[in-house]
């Protein structure tokens, strides 16, 4: 009778023992990503949070917040270099994604297709530069390209019986100027992006495509870029990110001049926030880009993942 309770008391204790252990091992992996979850949400959920309560404020940063409901987004209807800014940056996004795109993917089909040669890494370091340095450097570089009769861009022009134009004071072609230097500094980047992506490209594909008798141009169009969507979905959605987010060459090549000509919804955001000491209407501003820019990401969640089950 005895020893039918000690083994009865132990395989209660062998339950708990292991009640104790599932539970832990429920609980470790949130452990693991408790520091990492923390550091996002003080710096990233919390700021959203406040930024969603001023913006119903009317909050200069001096004085105390005062609530005012939905006037800040009323007022976003009648205000003209909001919607401006809007109209820029999306004019912006469409001019420079297709392109840097469509760059950076010939970029890296070339560069693969010679294997490794000192051309190709010389290449690679060279377009890459741009990418690593900072936007402000690559700002001062360009405003003493493209400014003034001496600048070398203007030599060049004179040199060959042209009229130079006002690269940056002309408001007809200023954002096009802005837009062609971000295409110059992105590329570099997304087309490491493309290199990773065709690498991975198993070789017996394109082997059985060649000895069926398909051309290089027939082996991109059926085989390259269908296997690159992923990669293709993944370089979009940065490039526009990046594009709704352009702030610092504009800031200081152009502080959205002239006029309002290259004026975009950040740098509008930023001058009523440190400018005009309106921080409460720009957070109106900054939610209504956020909400752009989760729309963006939703959207390419769901690419990703139809591509994925498409693949596997």
């Amino acid at each position: 009778m005895q020893d039918t309770q000690v083994l009865l008391r132990d395989k209660d204790q062998e339950k708990k023992e292991k009640k104790i252990v599932v539970k832990w091992s429920a609980v470790k992996p949130y452990g693991f990503i408790a520091p990492l979850g923390s550091i996002l949400f003080s710096f990233y959920m919390i700021p959203i949070l406040l930024s969603v309560y001023f913006s119903f404020t009317d909050y200069n940063i001096i004085k105390d917040a005062k609530f005012i409901g939905l006037l800040n987004y009323r007022d976003l209807l009648t205000d003209e270099t909001f919607k401006i800014g809007m109209k820029n940056t999306f004019f912006f996004t469409l001019g420079v994604v297709p392109i840097q795109t469509i760059l950076s993917l010939l970029m890296a089909s070339w560069l693969v297709s010679r294997k490794k040669r000192k051309l190709t890494e010389f290449v690679k370091g060279a377009m890459f530069i741009p990418v690593i340095s900072s936007m402000v450097l690559i700002s001062i570089v360009w405003r003493i390209l493209l400014n003034g009769e001496g600048s070398p861009l203007n030599m060049i022009f004179t040199a060959l019986g042209g009229t130079p134009p006002n690269w940056l004071g002309n408001p007809s072609i200023v954002l096009l100027v802005l837009m062609g230097i971000t295409i110059w500094k992105n590329t570099g980047y997304f087309m490491i992006l493309y290199i990773a992506g065709l690498m991975e490209i198993p070789a017996n594909y394109t082997e059985a495509a060649n000895v069926d008798g398909a051309n290089k141009l027939e082996v991109f169009w059926y085989i390259t870029l269908p296997l690159l969507k992923p990669t293709t979905i993944m370089v979009v959605f940065l490039g526009v990110v990046w594009s709704f987010q352009t702030f610092d060459l504009i800031y200081t090549l152009t502080g959205g001049g002239p006029g309002n000509s290259s004026m975009t919804m950040v740098l509008h955001i930023y001058n009523n926030a440190f400018k005009n000491f309106n921080a409460g209407y720009a957070m109106t501003m900054a939610n209504i880009l956020l909400f752009i820019t989760a729309g963006l990401a939703i959207i390419q969640s769901k690419f990703l993942k139809k591509e994925k089950s498409e693949i596997y």
